[in-house]
Order: C-alpha cells, then structure tokens, then sequence
C-alpha cells in the first residue's frame, strides 16, 4: 500500500517540517532561548551609626541575612554576582560569593545604566545575583523590561525580586519574602540607603 500522503507528494519527514511551519508562526522558535535570570535583593540590614557616615557596615541581624542566601542559594547555579562599591552591599553578597567561589562584581550605585548595559552583555541562560539599594533595586528592574516599583520602605530589608527576561526583551517578575522580617530597632529609618 502507497504511503498516505504519497498522492500529496508529501514524504513522511517532510510533513514533520511543514506541521512545523504551520504550527509556529514566522517570528516564532519551536525552542525559545533560555531567559536571563537575576535574583535582585536590598543590602542586609546595617548598623546604625552617625548620619555622616555613608558607608555602615552590616549588623549582626545583616549578618544572619547574608548567610540565609547561602543557604537558599548556594544550589541554584548563579553564574554571576554584583554588588555596589558600599560595604553593606558587599558584605551581604559575600557569604555567598565565597560558597560559589565567584567574584563580586563591583559596580557603582548610581551608575544603573552602566549596570543595565552590563547585564544585558550577558549570555541568555546565566543566573545573576544582584545587591542594591531600597532605590536602585526597582530601578534595575524596571530597566531591565520589568514593572515599575516603588522605592523600597527603608525599614524593609526581606524584599526578595527574582525577574526573568526573554531573549525578546519580555520579562516576568516574582516577589517574595526571605529571612526574618522583624524591622530593626533604633533610628536606622532616619539613615540614608
């Protein structure tokens, strides 16, 4: 018996491309590329000190953030990490850059457009982990094709921002908790992010 589509001249292998064709549109892949991840979080909470002292540490309470990261994200193949030339961003991502043996790299707070750049440079499929600011942190996002959030409330630092953007520039955004959010104590609202 003739193969059916032998009358349409169709070869069995042919109509796999030509169902191909039809059920993807011009523009469209069968396979999309894999998305570009960055997990983005506020520095850990710092000490409070004088407000002419720009560049705190972190508190104990900060500390024990920095290591809840290790914990959540030690597996979860990040590829790259950045943090601001501030201490308090640098030392809520170190914990983890140490367990990942990965460099922070080091980028300055009010150059987000550079940052954007950078990450954007990026190949499709990395995992990028990010600490910023109660400010830059929504702008990162929402330069990178995300929502526009508002400036995180100085007292929040178990904001947690996981967005994902296509190889065609869409991008989707989770929000979640981590860590503990007992606010601090004293006047650490009154300081500067």
């Amino acid at each position: 018996m003739d193969h059916p589509n032998a009358t349409l001249g169709i070869s069995p292998y042919s109509r796999g491309a030509a169902l191909a064709a039809v059920a993807f549109p011009i523009g469209m892949r069968a396979i999309e590329q894999p998305a570009l991840t960055l997990i983005l979080v506020r520095h850990a909470e710092k000490t409070i000190v004088p407000p002419e002292n720009k560049d705190p540490d972190l508190s104990p309470a900060g500390e024990a953030r920095a290591q809840e990261l290790v914990r959540m994200f030690s597996d979860s193949g990040i590829t790259a990490i950045y943090a601001t030339q501030y201490k308090r961003t640098q030392q809520t991502v170190r914990p983890l850059a140490d367990k990942l043996v990965l460099p922070v790299n080091k980028v300055e707070a009010k150059e987000t457009t550079e940052l954007v750049k950078q990450l954007r440079s990026r190949k499709t499929g990395e995992v990028i982990f990010l600490a910023g600011h109660n400010n830059t942190v929504p702008e990162i996002i929402a330069a990178m094709g995300g929502p526009k959030l508002p400036i995180i409330p100085e007292t929040e630092y178990d904001n947690l921002y996981i967005l994902t953007v296509q190889s065609d520039g869409s991008a989707k955004l989770i929000k979640m908790k981590y860590g503990s959010a007992a606010a601090p104590s004293g006047n650490q609202g009154m300081a500067k992010p």
